[in-house]
């Protein structure tokens, strides 16, 4: 790797709040996993499906508090919505010395339970979270939010990853539409809460609105 480019990946390198790959506990996680594998793309698929069957999806609980979105809060809860494990599968992957950066997009999810559907009253899922890593002298796409229980539940296949290829979700599969993809806010070094909590206002002003009512039947905590 050339100076320049170690210069330009070096940001997503070193930990940050969120991104917080100095926890000892993110650190102990990212080399159990990575302990056997050689190469750089070995690492990344293996903390790549411990992210994503380790820890189950769970849109329903979102706690907007700084401290709960970090990497190292996800690891002990154990579970976590797309934003919180592609953050934790990001911190996972620096230990390892692999740069990491965070995306994200709202999306159309047609795999979505009407239970969803009617707290957001919206088919639109904001700020929709995937990992991005840099492997072999390009960014790789992974995503690592949805583990393969629930999509065994769903009957669809869960997205596997192979270090080389982008992982992210297919707009159709076997003639059937899963997710759509229809805003980009690009990458970042660390999770944009800010923007992210914005995002959340603007598209579903109702779950600001009753704290109380609200936010406590959805399980978000600002």
């Amino acid at each position: 790797m050339e100076t320049k480019e170690k210069q330009d990946l070096a940001i997503y390198l070193s930990p940050t709040y969120f991104i917080d790959s100095n926890s000892p506990d993110v650190i102990a996680f990212a080399k159990k996993y990575t302990e056997c594998a050689k190469t750089d793309i070995e690492k990344a698929v293996k903390l790549y499906y411990a992210v994503r069957d380790g820890f189950f999806y769970d849109p329903y609980h979102v706690d907007l508090r700084a401290e709960a979105m970090k990497a190292s809060t996800t690891l002990k809860r154990g579970s976590g919505y797309c934003g919180e494990k592609a953050t934790l599968l990001a911190a996972a992957a620096r230990v390892v010395g692999i740069p990491s950066r965070l995306a994200f997009a709202n999306v159309r999810n047609h795999l979505s339970t009407q239970k969803l559907i009617d707290l957001l009253r919206s088919d639109i899922f904001v700020f929709h979270g995937f990992t991005e890593l840099f492997l072999n002298g390009k960014w790789v796409k992974a995503t690592p939010a949805f583990n393969k229980t629930l999509c065994d539940k769903f009957g669809v296949a869960a997205l596997e990853f192979d270090g080389v290829n982008d992982s992210i979700f297919h707009e159709y599969e076997g003639g059937r539409k899963f997710m759509e993809y229809v805003h980009d806010f690009g990458s970042f070094a660390d999770l944009p809460r800010e923007l992210f909590i914005k995002s959340l206002e603007e598209n579903y002003p109702h779950l600001f609105e009753d704290l109380d009512a609200e936010h406590e039947a959805m399980g978000w905590k600002l």
